[in-house]
């Protein structure tokens, strides 16, 4: 049998000095901007039961969950999302707590990519939540807390904006089964134009027909909403397209219209978005670095209904570009190096401590020999050594005293 002791599992990967120090840069950075606009952490389950993502809701396909059985024989999944399991949370832990609920936090998702697709399996995510909040308002609070997120981070990001409804209400009135809805979604979402057409090619000629035939054409700026209001026949395409122009407008009113496009075939893969859908993107990364919605239908599944709407961030996305820009200093470099002469040991814990406690960063010898430690000061970059006995003795890192 193949030992598989010295490598990650494909679409994992170990993170070293810098890396760490990006990610938590990241995650401090943008959960500084969470808190400040009054949302608080919640941190669910590495594991939950099978039954809380059930893909008939979740839009999460079981072949990318990591499935496994816990001691009763009952099916549970490493989390593959995190708003989801928030939904539960909020349904069972905090239904009698006021609303709205703003909630965010800072975790892994695990999901079984395809292979060869340069995605993660496990991947770090942070978002918010808010919960018990229906209409514009609260729309427009997620969408600038987001832009105001990515900001404190990377300044050049475009912003994409779409709605779940409006793919609803045309491809309601299509003579289709489900998995043909889904093919024709998947289609959209990854502008396959041959796909599209292919599909609907099957179908008889239609306005209905035509008008999803030209759904991934549809984004750019304003002019995007004049030309799909020919395409809106029932009440339902036409409210969603108003509300969401009105969002729009009011997006430009704070300064974004520079940044922001306007994307009718913008569908995400998860089925439990209701409303606006919004988006992400950077140059020279492929896919966003942001996802977000409204969810209105989801906490139904856990028999506590309520408008809901949030996004969720790359973390990891985040901290590579940072690392590739040259935007993340390499970790401080250590002040002193403490040696205990024999005999002295906890005195140089001590002595150490104190140095650290007035802002050194310090570090103690674990070598028998001052030239050991002398030695290992060099090869480190250490400007100074302390040597300690009955007294403390300063040295430079080439061994003179100073």
């Amino acid at each position: 049998m193949k030992n598989y002791n010295m490598i990650t599992p494909e679409g994992t990967k170990d993170l070293l000095f810098e890396d760490c120090l990006a990610h938590r840069y990241v995650e401090r950075t943008l959960t500084g901007v969470f808190s400040s606009r009054g949302f608080n952490e919640v941190v669910t389950p590495g594991l939950e039961f099978y039954d809380v993502f059930d893909p008939d809701f979740s839009g999460i396909a079981q072949e990318i969950m990591y499935k496994m059985s816990d001691r009763h024989g009952r099916l549970v999944v490493m989390r593959p999302d995190s708003t989801i399991p928030i939904a539960r949370m909020t349904a069972t832990r905090l239904q009698k707590q006021r609303k709205p609920i703003r909630l965010y936090y800072v975790q892994q998702i695990y999901r079984s990519n395809p292979g060869l697709t340069g995605r993660r399996n496990e991947m770090m995510q942070t978002g918010i939540e808010l919960l018990g909040a229906a209409g514009r308002r609260a729309d427009l609070e997620v969408i600038v807390t987001a832009v105001e997120a990515l900001s404190k981070c990377v300044p050049n990001f475009r912003l994409e904006l779409g709605h779940a409804g409006f793919f609803r209400a045309l491809t309601a009135q299509l003579p289709i089964s489900d998995d043909l809805r889904e093919d024709i979604r998947s289609s959209i979402e990854s502008k396959n134009y041959a796909a599209l057409n292919t599909i609907l090619d099957t179908l008889e000629d239609s306005r209905q027909v035509d008008a999803v035939r030209r759904l991934p054409r549809l984004f750019g700026g304003e002019e995007v909403f004049a030309q799909a209001e020919p395409l809106c026949e029932d009440e339902e395409s036409s409210a969603t397209l108003a509300y969401l122009h009105e969002l729009y407008q009011s997006l430009v009113e704070l300064g974004l219209g520079d940044r922001m496009i306007v994307d009718l075939g913008l569908v995400q893969r998860n089925d439990y978005y209701t409303g606006i859908i919004f988006s992400a993107y950077m140059e020279n990364i492929g896919d966003a670095i942001l996802l977000g919605g409204r969810y209105d239908k989801l906490s139904e599944q856990f028999g506590s209904p309520m408008p809901a709407v949030g996004f969720a961030v790359n973390v990891d996305a985040l901290a590579e570009l940072l690392l590739k820009q040259g935007r993340i200093q390499p970790p401080k470099a250590v002040d002193i190096l403490v040696h205990s002469d024999s005999g002295y040991e906890i005195k140089a814990l001590q002595y150490a401590s104190q140095l650290a406690g007035s802002g050194y960063k310090c570090e103690s010898s674990v070598f028998t020999t001052r030239e050991e430690a002398l030695a290992y000061a060099r090869a480190q970059g250490i400007r100074r050594v302390d040597f300690v006995n009955g007294s403390v003795e300063t040295m430079n890192g080439i061994g003179e005293k100073v």
